[in-house]
């Protein structure tokens, strides 16, 4: 017997989907760097690749990565981009390392190709997040 799926069905399909952990050993690990913080290390990697669309002058989701607070804060989800101590937990580091599809960011470019940071900047905003994210 052939069972029909049902709009909810699918959308409890796509749910749990969304709502799986990621694949976190596709991303690069923790740079070895100690006493990594935001000002110093993390606030130049975000100013190149982030603050276009997460900065002072435009908040796309209503995220700003320009400063401590606003990067920690998040935006206009009630889920925080940041497991202050757990990077591969942290949603940033999710959408950064391009696992989540349709998350990616810096998204890709309009010909879609990759804009992802580097593995030595993912690493070192890991080491960050892992070290307190200060």
């Amino acid at each position: 017997m052939m069972k029909t799926l049902t709009a909810a069905g699918a959308l409890a399909i796509a749910l749990n989907a969304w709502a799986a952990d990621p694949d976190i050993s596709k991303l690069p690990p923790a740079a070895t760097a100690k006493s990594v913080t935001y000002d110093k290390d993390i606030k130049p990697i975000f100013e190149k690749h982030c603050f276009k669309c997460h900065g002072a002058e435009k908040q796309k989701g209503k995220y700003r990565t320009d400063s401590l607070d606003a990067t920690l804060k998040g935006g206009g989800s009630d889920e925080k981009p940041i497991v202050i101590g757990n990077s591969a937990k942290s949603p940033l580091v999710h959408n950064i390392g391009y696992l989540i599809e349709d998350m990616e960011m810096p998204p890709p470019d309009k010909d879609g190709k990759p804009q992802k940071l580097s593995d030595a900047e993912i690493g070192l905003i890991r080491a960050w997040i892992d070290q307190g994210a200060k």
